[in-house]
């Protein structure tokens, strides 16, 4: 198990930027896949993108793709979210979460979770 803990939400106005961060705790970061989610009120968690554990594979949900990049630092133990061209439809929690698998997406692969960071986008 990792223990997560996110930071860099916030409110931005849309077509705004946000850099999200997950630091995690252990000396075996290196070794999982990382991922980011986002639940808004009333919906399921929806996945956003994960990266492997080398940082050399990444995927994205289309709704997300050539707006958002996922990125890692396994000196720092730490996944990033940069998010820009934010739309209102962005608004959610993220969460971070952490997986033994090589490239997941769904909530079920994901065995550690952050307490998530709340990032509203404004139109």
């Amino acid at each position: 198990q990792v223990q997560l803990v996110e930071s860099g939400g916030g409110l931005v106005q849309a077509g705004g930027s946000l850099r999200l961060s997950c630091a995690a705790s252990g000396r075996t970061f290196s070794s999982y896949a990382m991922g980011w989610f986002r639940q808004a009120p009333g919906k399921e968690r929806e996945f956003v993108a994960v990266i492997n554990w080398s940082g050399s594979n990444t995927y994205y949900a289309d709704s997300v793709k050539g707006r958002f990049t996922i990125s890692r630092d396994n000196a720092k133990n730490t996944v990033y979210l940069q998010m820009n061209s934010l739309k209102p439809e962005d608004t959610a929690g993220y969460y971070c979460a952490a997986s033994r698998l090589l490239l997941p997406r769904v909530v079920e692969d994901f065995g550690s979770w952050g307490q998530g960071t709340q990032v509203t986008v404004s139109s």
